[in-house]
């Protein structure tokens, strides 16, 4: 494969979503030495890898994988299973990205955290699949969102944030889907709570960390994504590389390569602890 190479291959690691160390090597779910990103080279799923374009380097193209895969197990998944004890996963049952997105849209979904890894791709996929999306990020983080699909663009620290984005969903006439939450912290709970109380009916949250358990409003159902689902296969088989070939899928956020070597981990570790926006740290080894 000489213009050609395998996504996820030769050991990029990308952060600061930890799940990445671990995918896509799967060692998440078999403990398997032989399946974790700390090598050179790692066993990946064949159903869970696609060709890299060779205009797109190997530290944009770790930006995608693990996203991706999170990205549609929020999205696609059909019917709630396990995550953690006590916790489903979310189940909003929506169609798959396509190469040629469906138009006019009849949906309407809101990702708050759009400027992460999970949320520009979420956005991405969400867009491609014919959903409109409504963004929630920081100010300085608008273009990115933008970049990643997104039809409007709402800041977090507006005060009327939640007025603001219940008027124009409901301006759009659109079927409101229900939030996706990329970052998933009390602070972001609190805003989308708000939002899904305010638009009311029946809509979901689905989430990166373990859903609120109180102040849900009626008919909202809550979920927490685990990446690590089959239900990706027939998009890294069908629609992974031709849409990077294309531009339709970028590797948003741009990374920010912290080091060659696994002596930078710790590094990156700290890093992303302090709060990483609008980038993808990641390690070469």
């Amino acid at each position: 494969m000489s213009s050609r190479t395998i996504l996820q291959f030769e050991g990029k690691i990308g952060f600061p979503d930890l799940q990445s160390l671990r995918r896509h090597s799967t060692a998440l779910t078999t403990s398997r030495p032989s399946d974790g990103a700390f090598a050179l080279y790692t066993a990946v799923q064949a159903n869970k890898a696609a060709l890299l374009p060779s205009h797109v380097p190997y530290t944009s193209g770790v930006v995608v994988p693990f996203a991706l895969e999170a990205a549609v197990c929020a999205l696609s998944v059909r019917e709630p299973g396990p995550c953690m004890p006590g916790v489903l996963t979310p189940a909003l049952a929506l169609p798959y990205p396509s190469l040629h997105p469906s138009s006019p849209p009849t949906k309407i979904l809101i990702v708050n955290g759009a400027a992460s890894s999970v949320g520009s791709t979420t956005t991405q996929i969400a867009a491609a699949a014919g959903i409109t999306v409504f963004a929630i990020s920081s100010a300085r983080n608008f273009e990115l969102a933008k970049q990643s699909g997104a039809s409007q663009v709402f800041d977090r620290h507006d005060p009327s944030l939640v007025e603001t984005i219940v008027s124009v969903v409901r301006a759009t006439g659109l079927e409101f889907v229900g939030v996706f939450d990329a970052i998933s912290t009390p602070e972001n709970y609190a805003q989308d709570l708000e939002i899904l109380r305010a638009l009311g009916g029946e809509s979901h949250l689905a989430c990166t960390h373990p859903p609120p358990t109180e102040g849900v409003p009626v008919g909202v159902k809550t979920g927490m994504i685990f990446a690590v689902n089959d239900v990706v296969a027939p998009v890294f088989r069908d629609f992974v590389t031709p849409a990077l070939e294309s531009g339709l899928l970028k590797c948003l956020p741009a990374p920010t390569v912290v080091g060659k070597g696994l002596e930078f981990i710790n590094e990156a570790l700290k890093r992303s602890k302090a709060e990483v926006s609008g980038t993808k740290l990641v390690v070469e080894v």
